[in-house]
């Protein structure tokens, strides 16, 4: 095969791949699946769903696979069977990928990510969290299942400080989702792998590169949290995410990646450190209202639980009374908190969400229900 034909090749996979990447814009579709012999795969509004087109050939996904797979990255292919990474279409779509070996050939999925940062209230969650930009310091942890849109929230976030505060701010990602300019703020993003090799090691790093404000990315092993509350210790406001259900269960989460030994000491900092939990999941809408909402057209809503650390919730964490946590959270309205079900219930009474989908979600089902009967008292006293 001549190097002319190689580069004609290439040039018609580059191609059909920009295709894919813009038909999965045209179908507002936020994932991309391709895998040898079949066809390409949307996730439209939470629905996947084949596309109405032929199969891809096992060599057009092997050479897709080259085209967003940096050379660096190549190698853990072979070593580890999968690889992480983003990449940016022609037109600037920013899309994270993972591209893995399954059954001796490879596979290619693929999350788009939005071409904006949007505001918290578009994206449906409590305009008063904007409050923990303006935190001098502590550790902040959002939490929820994969694909539950934390990375986004995070972006917001950050996008708040770099619009309305002068400092500087190092995200270590894995891989880099967002890219932020510059505004009022500094912001260095470091990718692990490529600028990195661990997250701790780039964590530690961070500490000498004299930050206002850190994004961890995801803590994902005892080394790096500890040098996450360290940070938070010293004067810096650190960002990160856990995978966890609810905002006790990422507490708890937490504490148990520490030594049983340990834990009773790591409780009390902890205590001194955290400063709010927001744990979110994304539900398909499929209420009454969703459809009128966004044009007919299925959508997801983010239900949203919210913990702020105050002096009587710090004390619950140092001396283990998790439990007691959920009434902090049910009466804390006034210090911005709300527990799943009360936002379950909220999003069931406006119509967002069916009842069968917010019963699923819910820890306790029976408080749904009677929130959602409060709620509709004193919608029709008002």
């Amino acid at each position: 095969m001549t190097e002319m034909q190689d580069s004609a090749e290439q040039t018609a996979a580059r191609s059909a791949l920009e295709a894919l990447f813009a038909e999965c814009v045209r179908l507002d579709a936020s994932d991309l699946h391709i895998a040898p012999n079949l066809p390409p795969y949307f996730r439209t509004h939470g629905m996947l769903a084949p596309a109405q087109r032929e199969a891809i050939p096992t060599s057009l996904v092997e050479e897709f696979a080259r085209i967003i797979v940096t050379a660096s990255a190549a190698p853990a292919l072979h070593t580890v069977g999968s690889v992480d990474g983003a990449f940016s279409a022609a037109d600037g779509t920013r899309f994270r990928f993972n591209v893995f070996r399954r059954q001796g050939t490879l596979a290619i999925a693929l999350r788009r990510l939005d071409d904006r940062f949007r505001t918290l209230g578009e994206l449906g969650i409590p305009e008063h969290l904007y409050q923990l930009c303006r935190l001098p310091d502590g550790l902040v942890v959002v939490c929820g299942p994969t694909g539950a849109g934390k990375s986004t929230t995070l972006a917001s976030l950050l996008d708040r400080i770099n619009q309305s505060r002068q400092c500087h701010i190092v995200t270590i990602e894995d891989p880099i989702e967002y890219i932020h300019v510059p505004v009022r703020s500094l912001i260095n993003q470091r990718q692990v792998g490529p600028d990195a090799p661990t997250f701790n090691d780039a964590l530690v790093a961070s500490l000498r590169q004299d930050p206002d404000v850190i994004l961890v990315g995801e803590i994902r092993d005892l080394p790096t949290f500890r040098t996450a509350i360290t940070a938070a210790e010293t004067g810096h406001l650190v960002f990160t995410t856990v995978h966890a259900g609810d905002c006790v269960g990422a507490i708890e989460r937490l504490v148990s990646v520490f030594p049983a030994d340990e834990q009773t000491g790591i409780r009390r900092q902890l205590s001194l450190v955290l400063r709010a939990v927001v744990a979110q999941h994304l539900l398909i809408a499929d209420g009454p209202s969703a459809g009128a909402a966004e044009g007919n057209r299925r959508s997801r809503v983010a239900a949203i639980e919210i913990l702020t650390i105050t002096p009587p919730v710090a004390n619950m964490i140092a001396i283990g009374k998790s439990p007691q946590i959920y009434s902090a959270m049910e009466t804390g309205a006034a210090q911005g908190m709300q527990t799943l079900e009360y936002d379950l219930a909220r999003l069931l009474v406006v119509g967002l969400i069916s009842e069968i989908a917010a019963f699923t979600l819910a820890r306790h089902p029976s408080i749904v229900r009677d929130r959602a009967a409060l709620l509709r008292k004193q919608g029709r006293r008002a």
